[in-house]
């Protein structure tokens, strides 16, 4: 009978005992699978993130490449249009090579023409004169400057050989006759004639185109001398004058 109790007692001494470890047996397994989960939300986390960065660069990599494809396409087309530009330039080039070549001739003669106009022209301004065309056959001979620039200069000095024809002009210089060198007075009439006046008014002569030299006028003519050289000056109003002229000549 005292045995039965015995393991009666110790049956329910030990009945606890194994239902407690029946029920922390479960509590582990669970804690296991709470902690991989854990681990395997990390891991997932963290292939979300490796995910949504690689999309990030994914996508700026493609508005890159759209950025690109778009900035090619217009170089592409500015390279082109700059050929084509390059190509005109050339032709241009080219063309205005073969001008020059053949103005050059051209611009040589007109000056030359302007040398032989002025040689056996009624001798006014003669330094003015020839300077101009020596500078223009110093222009010629520059590479440095255009066939269009040197052609202007040169119709330049035909305009302004041809308004001395229709102008009438006083200046003061030097008169070269019979080796007597003097100052005095120039009056110029377009290139009817060439008559000038002493400084003291006490002669007065023309240039004879015919013969080419200076010769004396008689002192009736002094007065009108005088009076062109007031008029060109601006200092009197025009008015008719008496002077004499030719009416041939070479």
């Amino acid at each position: 009978m005292k045995l039965q109790k015995l393991l009666v007692l110790s049956l329910v001494l030990a009945s606890p005992m194994s239902h407690a470890a029946d029920i922390e047996k479960p509590l582990g397994m669970q804690k296991s699978m709470d902690s991989s989960g854990a681990k395997s939300q990390t891991k997932i986390d963290s292939l979300s993130d490796k995910t949504s960065d690689a999309l990030q660069k994914y996508r700026a990599a493609t508005q890159r490449t759209e950025s690109l494809k778009i900035y090619n396409d217009q170089l592409r087309r500015l390279i082109t249009s700059q050929s084509g530009e390059m190509d005109s330039i050339k032709k241009q080039v080219a063309e205005i090579d073969n001008i020059e070549t053949g103005v050059l001739p051209l611009m040589l003669k007109m000056t030359s023409t302007l040398e032989k106009l002025v040689n056996v022209d009624v001798p006014f301004l003669l330094d003015e004169r020839k300077e101009r065309i020596a500078k223009l056959k110093t222009l010629i001979d520059r590479a440095d400057v255009s066939a269009g620039e040197k052609f202007r200069r040169i119709m330049e000095a035909y305009t302004i050989e041809a308004d001395y024809g229709r102008t009438i002009e006083a200046y003061r210089g030097e008169l070269a006759d019979n080796g007597n060198v003097r100052t005095v007075d120039f009056l110029r009439i377009g290139r009817v004639g060439l008559y000038y006046q002493a400084l003291d008014g006490q002669f007065s002569g023309r240039w004879n185109k015919a013969d080419k030299h200076w010769e004396g006028v008689s002192a009736s003519y002094r007065r009108a001398i005088l009076d062109g050289l007031r008029i060109a000056r601006k200092q009197a109003p025009p008015e008719m004058l008496t002077l004499p002229v030719e009416l041939t000549g070479e």
